[in-house]
């Protein structure tokens, strides 16, 4: 069972953080960071080709954290596999004791950097999911052919976006997730912990029964924070944030100093997740810190979140 699945199924609050395969095959960025998040988390979920974008595997970091001692979440798109590809990747996956998956339908491939390349969608997230539940319960490939030994386990995930409307398609799309297989769902990037107060009530009321943790993207700067209210779908950055970020900026300006609004938004994204956890709004939180692993440290301190405890 996966350190993940323990601290959620046991009614602890559970941290994961996000990390990017490198585009190219020098991984040292991104081991140099594990070794930071190591005793931090319960997982690290390793983005596939996130925004159509060419990258090294999520599976390829995935063995390479597992051999380095975290618990890595492969992120699984359906995108770029057929589904004999995903379920190989599974197995493959297994054969290295990683047992914690995300699964994802992926940007099409125009929006991405290799505009020519031809997307697949074989499957969606729930195809995927399904595809997983199924194998588990029959021991059987895609292709309904036994398998050799026992099918392995995966503790299974999907996404949601809880800022949406109508929210109530949100709440059939994780209703779908969660009767495919879905254990846990990460929660697109969270700004507003009334929003997500909002949705969770909706996913109570539908008496849906799954782990949410809540995604938090530390901001680096107002600009920033309206390209992705402008850009990321889903994304409602609030004007106090943008307000608060460009105030840090024009001190630092004034005194000369340098990184003022990154240190808001971490000082941000800590204060939403010590409120989250002190009022127990969901069951953890997944940071996306986009490259910056190294102030994880920094904002689960500022948070009183010590996953040892």
């Amino acid at each position: 069972m996966s350190s993940l699945q323990q601290a959620l199924e046991s009614g602890k609050f559970g941290v994961t953080a996000e990390m990017a395969p490198p585009k190219g095959y020098d991984f040292s960025k991104q081991m140099e960071d594990a070794e930071i998040l190591k005793g931090l988390v319960h997982g690290v979920n390793v983005t596939d080709m996130q925004s159509a974008c060419l990258k090294a595997t999520s599976l390829g970091l995935c063995i390479k954290l597992k051999q380095a001692g975290l618990e890595p979440i492969l992120q699984m798109t359906g995108r770029d596999r057929s589904r004999m590809a995903i379920m190989g990747e599974f197995l493959t996956a297994a054969a290295f004791g990683i047992d914690t998956m995300l699964a994802l339908t992926g940007d099409h491939t125009v929006v991405g950097d290799c505009k020519e390349s031809k997307p697949v969608f074989d499957l969606d997230s729930c195809g995927i999911l399904r595809m997983l539940t199924e194998m588990e319960e029959t021991n059987k490939d895609c292709g309904g052919n036994d398998l050799e030994g026992e099918a392995p386990k995966f503790y299974k995930g999907a996404s949601v976006t809880p800022v949406y409307e109508p929210l109530i398609l949100q709440i059939n799309k994780l209703r779908k997730k969660v009767d495919c297989g879905a254990k846990y769902v990460q929660t697109q990037g969270i700004f507003d912990v009334d929003s997500l107060k909002r949705f969770m009530d909706e996913v109570d009321k539908a008496n849906i029964k799954v782990h949410v943790m809540a995604g938090i993207i530390p901001l680096k700067t107002a600009g920033m924070a309206r390209y992705m209210n402008a850009s990321v779908p889903g994304i409602d950055v609030p004007e106090w944030m943008m307000e608060r970020l460009s105030a840090a900026a024009a001190e630092g300006k004034e005194k000369g100093v340098k990184g003022l609004p990154a240190k808001a938004g971490i000082e941000m994204a800590a204060e939403m997740i010590q409120k989250i956890k002190e009022e127990k709004i969901c069951d953890g939180v997944h940071l996306m810190t986009i490259g910056a692993e190294k102030n994880i440290p920094t904002i689960l301190e500022k948070a009183g979140v010590n996953i040892n405890e």
